[in-house]
Formats: structure tokens, sequence, C-alpha cells
């Protein structure tokens, strides 16, 4: 089996390409990237697949048995970048698509989900078997910013006290890579999230905890918590959309009590605690 992994310079994509060198062999592992300069480093083959350039998909795909279609970062604009990926794969004939979409996406208020809930619809229609993985927030985007925290004595947000069930990159590679590989029944939508869940509140106390010192967490009203992000020189669409985000996790937009997670990886999803430690050093 041929599988290959679109975004694969990417932080997630890098991580299911390691993962999966494990599992199969070398040549049987490929990476698609805009730039196989970039995707040098990962050990595997590598061809140019650049969604804005339709040219170059269907030929990438050649003798491609499983496609990982990591959703793109292009946010307004993936749907027809996911559009010309299904309809590049389905004239390379690839066999199955597995694509990484949004945590209880038809129904989530996250302004990602629309798109897709599209790109599941177009999947849907391909008659191509395919597999979702509605992946949950990365905690990865809380504890990037840990060292400003640090630095300025206070974790800001906008999230009040809701629950995020996030897990980190690894945990949703290592999902990916246990899907790519599983030559049982497909067509299923997973719904992945970590184990525990946590508040902001609760991150700053972690964080004050491995730091030594008291990390309180404030939370800012939306337009106020937009502002300080876009302080440092955050472009203003994207402080505005993180701000968006948090919102949405203040009404449990990210919380889900569930395991398929940890199941499909077969362990637990990696504590909080760990990954501010891995934040942090």
């Amino acid at each position: 089996m041929t599988v290959a992994i679109t975004g694969a310079t990417g932080q997630l994509g890098r991580l299911v390409i390691d993962t999966l060198k494990d599992k199969i062999a070398p040549d049987g592992n490929v990476a698609l990237a805009r730039s196989t300069d970039k995707a040098a480093d990962l050990g595997v083959p590598a061809r140019v697949f650049d969604y804005d350039a339709p040219e170059t998909l269907a030929p990438a795909l050649d003798g491609i048995d499983t496609l990982l279609l990591i959703s793109g970062s292009d946010i307004g604009r993936r749907v027809p970048q996911h559009a010309a990926v299904i309809k590049a794969a389905k004239s390379a004939g690839v066999q199955h698509i597995v694509y990484t979409s949004l945590l209880n996406a038809p129904t989530s208020t996250l302004g990602l989900a629309p798109e897709h809930v599209e790109t599941e619809e177009l999947l849907a229609a391909s008659g191509i078997e395919h597999t979702i993985l509605r992946n949950g927030w990365y905690t990865e985007n809380y504890t990037m910013g840990l060292p400003s925290a640090l630095e300025h004595n206070a974790l800001f947000g906008a999230a009040k006290d809701g629950r995020i069930s996030s897990a980190t990159r690894q945990d949703y590679a290592e999902a990916a890579a246990a899907v790519l590989m599983d030559a049982g029944p497909r067509g299923k939508t997973y719904e992945l999230s970590g184990d525990d869940n946590f508040a902001l509140s609760d991150l700053a106390a972690t964080l004050s905890a491995q730091a030594g010192k008291d990390i309180p967490y404030v939370d800012m009203p939306e337009a106020d918590y937009a502002a300080a992000l876009a302080g440092p020189g955050l472009p203003a669409e994207l402080a505005g959309f993180l701000a968006h985000c948090d919102v949405e996790a203040s009404k449990g937009v990210p919380f889900e009590e569930g395991t398929q997670l940890s199941t499909l990886i077969g362990r637990p999803t990696t504590p909080l605690a760990t990954a501010v430690a891995t934040a942090i050093l």
C-alpha cells in the first residue's frame, strides 16, 4: 500500500510521516508539498502538490492507494482547494481519502466549521471511500502562548471558564496514522478530543506550578483580547480569529466527552502538564 500525505511540511503532516515511518516501507510513504526542497529532510519520497496549481495534483497522486487530506491553511479558500484535490484523487484512482475535519463540524459555531462541512459533503458525493477525522482543538494552540505568559506574569484570554478537550498534534498524528494503516471498514467519522479537559484558569495554574511563580489567568472582553494579540504585531485578522475561538470556547464548543482518540492511538492522550512542560523547556 502506498500512502500520501498533503501538507507534508506542515506541523501535523511532519508528525504523521514520522509516525508512519515505523509502520510502512519508506517508498510507501509519500510526502506531498508545494516545495519538495522543504520536504527533503522528511526521509521519504516527495512530490510537488500545490492546491493552487491543479495541474500538479493528479500526477502527484499517480499510484497512491490512500490519501491523507490535511485541511488547507488558507481559510476562506479551502473548499475550492479541497474540491480540486478530491477531483484529482478520483482521476488518479485513489481508493481511500482520510480527511482532517473539525470536532462536531455540522453543529459547531466556530467560523472554521462551514468549510469543513462542505468538504465532507464533497467527499460524500465523490464516490471515493473516505474516513473523516474530526479533530478537536490542538493543545499547542494554547501552550504556544506560555512563554509570553511567563514574560508578562499573566495568561490572557477570552474563554471565561469554558472547558477545552484538546490533545496534542502528536496525538492527532498517531490517530491519522492508525486510520491510514487500518485495512478494516472505511466510511467512519471519528470525533477526536483529549481524554481530559481544562479551563484556561487550569492552564494558568499548571503553568504556575511548573514555573514556580504565580501566573494568573486574566479574562478579557473579545475586542480587548483581539487588540492585545494584535499589539505585538500579529495580523489583525488572525488576532480577531483567535479571540473569536476563545469566545466560542467560553460556550463549550471545544468540549467533548469521548475517548475515540485515545482508543485509536492505544494510549491516553497527552496530559496537560506534559504539554506545558514541553512548551516552557
